[in-house]
């Protein structure tokens, strides 16, 4: 018995031993090293003594000093590089729809020219040849705006107005002389007037809101991919890195390469170390919120496309109108502003006014229309852009969960398996997971984290995100931040209209039928004769001389 006991004792001894000698091997290590890019010059071959480590426990190692020092160079790019990995998508996502907007626009606002161009050329002829840089003029300045000018847009467009009743009114009385003075008199009753009919205060109203909403959404797009682009390259501090080394590397240390992180103590070691990326959070779901709102309004009453791509149509329909007013025009004109000089034109033709504008107008049909801005239509672009964003929202407190993956470090996601790495040892993890922000990181129990000294460079995008909302908002209720004050108190148009949801479009972009320059209106006699019959009789002179002036149109724009 004796005997029997004395061999039990020794094969005990004996297991051991050969435990002992398993756990001290480190030829695993060095293969693990060597797989993840590691050149080590020396890893020991068996555990040695770890009174020179620094960040893992320093009883038996398999660690020399260089190879924990390289360990923790390379946690702090293993970090970097998971950060990129994660937020990758957002990134991407911003860049190129920013593009595709930015692109979509400026093709529309191109393409709208073009249109504008030859179907006026191919109606107007020579006389709108003779005046297009008023037409060009306008679509600089919108060019302009939208491409982050400085420009007033319902001041922009009064002057437009402004600029082609000055024009008309010198075609219409070729046989005066008209100054610069008289010009500037006659701008001052474009208001009074309404030359166009209420041409100019529908499309102000719709260009106004469409463009504000078009030009902000595309910065906030902006704002979006640069702030996403300096969050995700992640800065860490010491003691971040100290605890990723810990986390991702003393396993090396321990004989046990492949065991991974548990679950939990990643979440910890992640909120310490992105404790303030997670505080952007709270800005950026409102700044994702208020881009959401704002693409409504693209695909609703603000949508650009549906302003621009009928608006030769519509400047031809205020023409139209200041045609069949241009004797009471001029009537009500030289009233306030005197009869101007004549310049000794003689001869005129026998025809009437109506005659000179005798094409038929119509818009484009969709064969003839030139190719869809950027390809697409904007609605679609609006529908994607959507269905994206929403997906990013809370995605910077999100990322320790999206890190901590057993795809990409941990060993699964049962809290309680004893057989990851727990910081120490293998086995179960068991302090409770830390909550987001800052602030929450004061007990972390694996990152020393200053919650007094938020990270600067985090509260800046923090502050971009806010003023880029605050402009959103204003965008989605038709208003510019930068010429809130420009708008006509009580007019309800304009860059200060207050639009709300249940803004419909002022008038109806989408009518099949267009405009007949020049048909025949209803039995109707000359502009001359109905106009006699609406307004109080002027002088037979004046009438004369109108009438001179009129006929005078057909000649000079034949």
């Amino acid at each position: 018995e004796h005997i029997a006991t004395v061999l039990w004792t020794f094969s005990l001894l004996s297991v051991a031993a050969g435990s002992d000698f398993k756990a001290r091997n480190c030829s695993g290590v060095k293969e693990a090293s060597i797989a993840k890019g590691f050149s080590f010059e020396n890893v020991p071959l068996q555990q040695m003594s770890g009174d020179h480590l620094r960040v893992c426990p320093q009883g038996n190692t398999c660690c020399s000093s260089e190879m924990e020092d390289k360990f923790g160079q390379q946690s702090k790019l293993e970090l970097e590089n998971l950060v990129d990995e994660t937020s990758k998508e957002l990134r991407s996502t911003f860049v190129s729809r920013h593009k595709k907007f930015d692109e979509f626009f400026l093709e529309l606002l191109e393409n709208t020219e073009k249109s504008l161009n030859e179907m006026f050329v191919r109606t107007y002829g020579k006389p709108y040849m003779q005046n297009s840089e008023v037409f060009q003029n306008l679509f600089a300045e919108l060019k302009r705006y939208y491409t982050g000018g400085n420009v007033n847009l319902e001041e922009m467009l009064n002057d437009f107005w402004s600029r082609l009743l000055e024009r008309m009114f010198t075609l219409l009385n070729s046989q005066y002389v008209i100054t610069d003075d008289y010009l500037e008199c006659i701008s001052k009753y474009t208001d009074q007037l309404k030359p166009f009919g209420d041409v100019p205060r529908k499309l102000k109203a719709q260009v106004t809101r469409a463009f504000i909403a078009a030009r902000t959404f595309v910065q906030g797009l902006s704002v979006g991919r640069e702030v996403a682009n300096r969050v995700s390259k992640v800065s860490s501090t010491p003691a971040c890195i100290r605890a990723l080394t810990k986390m991702m590397y003393c396993p090396y240390c321990q004989a046990m390469p492949s065991v991974k992180p548990c679950n939990n103590y990643c979440l910890n070691v992640m909120k310490g170390c992105l404790a303030n990326q997670a505080d952007l959070d709270p800005e950026w779901n409102q700044y994702i919120d208020a881009m959401l709102l704002v693409a409504q309004r693209l695909e609703g009453p603000f949508n650009i496309e549906s302003v621009m791509e009928p608006i030769d149509v519509k400047i031809s329909e205020a023409i139209m109108n200041m045609q069949d007013n241009s004797v009471q025009v001029s009537y009500r004109i030289f009233q306030g502003c005197g009869q101007p000089k004549p310049s000794g034109m003689g001869g005129r033709s026998t025809r009437g006014v109506s005659d000179v504008f005798n094409a038929r107008f119509r818009p484009y049909s969709p064969e003839e229309r030139p190719t869809t801005a950027a390809g697409t239509s904007l609605d679609r672009l609006v529908i994607d852009i959507k269905e994206k964003l929403k997906l990013f929202k809370k995605l910077w407190s999100n990322l320790p969960e999206d890190i901590c993956q057993p795809h990409r470090v941990t060993a699964g996601n049962a809290t309680d398996d004893d057989q990851c790495w727990n910081g120490h040892t293998k086995g179960r993890y068991f302090p409770e997971v830390m909550k987001d922000g800052l602030t929450n990181q004061v007990n972390n129990p694996e990152v020393g984290v200053d919650i007094t000294r938020p990270d600067t460079f985090i509260r800046q995008q923090i502050m971009a995100l806010r003023v880029m909302t605050n402009k959103l908002k204003n965008a989605y209720n038709g208003n510019d931040i930068y010429f809130q004050d420009s708008s006509d108190e009580g007019s309800g148009s304009g860059s200060g209209s207050g639009c709300t949801e249940a803004c419909v479009t002022e008038f109806d972009f989408a009518s099949t039928e267009a405009p007949v320059v020049g048909a025949d209106r209803s039995g109707s006699g000359p502009v001359e004769d109905s106009a006699a019959a609406t307004h109080p009789a002027p002088s037979a002179a004046l009438l004369a001389s109108l009438a001179l002036s009129v006929l005078a149109l057909h000649r000079l724009w034949r």
